[in-house]
Formats: C-alpha cells, structure tokens, sequence
C-alpha cells in the first residue's frame, strides 16, 4: 500500500468527468479536502447526460440530480438517488391511471425539479442555463455543467424476458426495470457522435490545473462523456494531468453495473483492465495516474509499466471524510 502523502492544498482549477452516485460522493471528498485545507478552488464538475430520459412528459437527468442533490444536501443517502424525506403519491396516481412506465420512481419533491426544468427547456433554454438556474437553489459548491445540451440518450441491446426478441431499450430500463439482471450485448449512446459539447465544457478541460476521473461507470457515464466530440482532443491538448480512480475493486463494481456493461464491450472487469481501457494519455488515451484499491495492488507495476503512475489506496467510499483522503491520494498523483 501507498504512502504517498497527500498535496497540502488542492489547485486553484479542478475539473471532475462525472456520473451520478459514484462521482457524486467523490465530489463530496474533494469539496471535504478543499475546506481541510482552506484552499480557494474552483472546481467544474462535467456530468454525463445520456442516462437522461423524458418521462410523462418530462426531462429527467439523473446524473446532473444525483450530484445537485448529493452536494446540496438534499440526496435520500439509503438510496443514493432522489429527494430525502420523499413522497410518492404523484407516481402512485399516475400508475392508477395506468400511465405507463410504472418501473421507473418518481418521487412528488423530485417532480418539482423536472417540471421547473422542462418548463425552462419549452421556453427555449438548454441545458446547461437550466441547470445553471436549479443550481441557485441547491448551491452545490461546484460549477456543474452538463456535457451537452443536446440530447443523447444511452441504449443497451438485451434479449427481451418478456419475449426472447433482441431489441435495445433505454439505458434506465435496463437498469432500473431489468437490474441489469440480463445480458447485455452491446450499448449504443444514441445522438452522441452528433453533439456538441455544453459552453464551458472545453475550456473547463483545457484551463484546468488537473482534471479527476471518479469511480463512474467508465462505459455509461464516463465513457459518453469521453465520447462528445472535442472532449477527447480537448484532455489530450490540456497541460493539465489528468488522474483515475477505479470503481473496481477485488474484480467487481462496488455499486452499479459496471461489469455487466464491461462484458458488453469486451473489457475484463478489473482495475488494470479500465484502467488500460481509458489507455495511457502519453500513448494517445486519456490517464496520466490511476488509483487502485490495495486488493488490486498487483496491478500497480504493469500500469507503472504501461505509462500510467499508480498508487494502492483504500477506495471505499463510507463517508465524505474517507472520500476526501482518496481525492487527496489522487491528486497526489499529480507529477
């Protein structure tokens, strides 16, 4: 295990690719880090949007509301998702009224959000002024921006249990109506070779003194979010390191469905094998340094080996205290 000690204070600008519960609870370590430290820093937080879905009408985006809700306080911590102390009676109605899909919760203070957003949206706002907008009330500390603002949506190919038939259905009916509990063949983020990236994404990669990867899905969150066309070119061009931490310990995801959707693209579910997956950034990918759990350690010479720098560190992420000592062990990557 690494004993590298932490930097005394975080950079000035700090820019983290980000899902949703993962990512959402390293940020609550990185901002736990800032005020140990009292460090004046900037962080932009870039969120992956292809999970998003209109649903009754309505835009959700479930990433961009983990991480407001989680900063802002106002995240159910049981669940990792949603309003604390929420109601369901809406849902419940809308189900009597056979409103379909039925699978999928939503909660009567969370609905409070996705019609303020969709509201904004219809009088011709994006995305990202939008967020920018539910942001005043929840101040999550970070500038939170949206990868695009236009819509991307994840899809994985299953066979159907209902019928056998292989189609593809939206990344949260996988998720959230099957639990990921079928196979899944393949994952097709629909829209996103055609996006463009949010304002303030690009130069959010390219002014930052380091940008941060979290323990995201690398496939469904981080990955989309690699795949907005200029992101990519915009981390190889950054003078920023750029530094991972695995979602992967022991050969497993901690929370998710990591390793069902790391099968679909023919990747090993490991913490070298991501960690290669995102490729070293002087060879072309995306990682200078990457964090692996201690029960991973085997793994850290042949990534020190494959050019990325790499440190066995606790990665469980039990509370915002253990979250900030993993940022602090990630930014002491930095060259």
């Amino acid at each position: 295990m690494d004993h590298t000690p932490p930097p005394e204070r975080p950079p000035r600008r700090l820019t983290v690719l980000s899902g949703g519960v993962g990512g959402a609870r390293f940020l609550q370590g990185v901002l736990r880090l800032v005020a140990r430290t009292g460090a004046t820093t900037e962080i932009t937080v870039v969120a992956n949007t292809a999970d998003d879905l209109w649903l009754h009408g309505l835009k959700v985006c479930p990433d961009l509301d983990t991480v407001m809700y989680t900063l802002g306080d106002g995240i159910d911590v049981e669940r990792g998702w949603g309003r604390r102390d929420e109601t369901w009676r809406a849902g419940e109605e809308l189900a009597a009224y056979g409103a379909e899909p039925t699978w999928f919760g939503l909660g009567d203070r969370d609905l409070a959000t996705h019609l303020v957003r969709t509201e904004m949206l219809a009088a011709g706002y994006p995305l990202s002024a939008v967020t920018e907008a539910l942001c005043r009330r929840w101040q999550p500390g970070v500038r939170l921006l949206p990868m695009t603002d236009d819509r991307v949506e994840t899809h994985v190919v299953i066979d159907d249990p209902a019928d056998g038939q292989r189609r593809a259905v939206h990344f949260q009916e996988y998720w959230i109506r099957h639990h990921a509990e079928v196979p899944a063949h393949a994952v097709v983020p629909i829209g996103l070779d055609q996006c463009a990236p949010a304002p303030g994404v690009l130069e959010a990669l390219s002014d930052a003194d380091v940008v941060l990867v979290p323990p995201s899905n690398p496939i469904v969150s981080v990955g989309t979010i690699l795949g907005v066309p200029g992101v990519r070119e915009a981390l190889a061009a950054t003078p920023a390191p750029v530094i991972g931490v695995s979602g992967i310990i022991g050969g497993d995801h901690v929370r998710g469905m990591a390793r069902q959707l790391l099968a679909a693209v023919g990747v090993e579910c490991s913490a070298a094998a991501v960690a290669l997956h995102y490729g070293a950034r002087k060879e072309g990918g995306l990682l200078d340094g990457w964090l692996v759990d201690p029960v991973d350690a085997d793994a850290v010479p042949a990534l020190e080996g494959a050019g990325i720098r790499c440190r066995a560190v606790p990665l469980l992420m039990t509370d915002p205290d253990a979250s900030a000592d993993i940022a602090a062990a990630a930014l002491a990557l930095v060259p």
